[in-house]
């Protein structure tokens, strides 16, 4: 008995949704999450992934069954059968790629904006500088507003090949992140010479950070431990050894590490990255 074709139409959507939604919720390519902001964008991945899973064993399913459903037997020597337009084939596969790309799209910036979406950028009109600068990047606020949210400001420099990591209210400078588990920061970043970027994999955070625009980054760590901050933008030729590290310490080690440092906090930048 021959099975209807719209019966086994659907019998395969089944297949390749269930396939594809077990791929993409027990993928484990990501490190672990250690920021607030790491689950929301797990679950962006775990989504983009399903869906590219399907697609990717719709498209190659289809490819391998037509070379062996339609391959040219022994003793066959003349063309194949000319078809020619299929209007609902057209409209499918014109639909179908349009609803994805619009649901992809449209959740991305809902993803996005729960993460904290973007501050606008400085700019400048006719060649003159704002004197108040905008700083852009994940999450809303300023430096001067971290106090009202209890967030811990850090003012982050960028150059060939280091970070420097200035605590303003302690007036320390390091040249390794040290933050407090479960409380917001707010990082300030500017670059010296050229375009860098600070990247956590852990915290699921990147940001350029620019020569003469300052940017901004908000994150609250949740995990304990010390986490890799790497370079993400090609900066030179040592770009490959630029990197530093974010320690996550509780806060009664957070409060000590602070209070030990802002009773010498050294000046001399040179010496602060050679003992980092």
């Amino acid at each position: 008995m021959q099975i209807p074709s719209a019966i086994l139409t659907l019998v395969i959507g089944m297949v390749l949704a269930l396939g594809g939604l077990w791929i993409g919720q027990n993928i484990n390519l990501l490190p672990i999450d250690a920021s607030a902001n790491a689950p929301i964008y797990d679950e962006l991945f775990k989504v983009l992934f399903t869906i590219g899973s399907i697609l990717f064993i719709g498209i190659v399913g289809l490819l391998v069954f037509s070379l062996i459903r339609f391959r040219r037997r022994s003793g066959q020597l003349g063309d194949g059968l000319a078809i020619e337009g299929n209007l609902p084939l057209e409209i499918f596969w014109t639909a179908v790629p349009a609803v994805v790309v619009l649901f992809v799209g449209l959740y991305s910036y809902d993803i996005y904006d729960r993460m904290g979406g973007m501050v606008p950028l400085a700019h400048d009109h006719m060649g003159e500088a704002h004197d108040e600068q905008i700083w852009g990047g994940i999450s809303s606020g300023s430096i001067e507003s971290a106090a009202a949210t209890n967030a811990l400001p850090i003012e982050v420099t960028a150059m060939q090949f280091a970070f420097l990591f200035h605590y303003p209210e302690g007036d320390i400078t390091s040249g390794e992140l040290h933050v407090p588990a479960d409380r917001p920061i707010t990082l300030r970043m500017e670059a010296k010479d050229v375009i860098h970027a600070f990247w956590v994999p852990e915290f699921r955070l990147k940001q350029d950070v620019i020569p003469g625009q300052p940017t901004q980054l908000s994150f609250t760590p949740t995990r304990t431990g010390r986490y890799p901050i790497v370079c993400a933008e090609l900066c030179g030729p040592y770009h490959g050894g630029m990197r530093s590290t974010v320690v996550v310490e509780s806060p009664e080690d957070w409060h000590s590490w602070y209070r030990d440092n802002a009773k010498a906090a050294p000046e001399d930048e040179t010496l602060t990255i050679a003992n980092a």
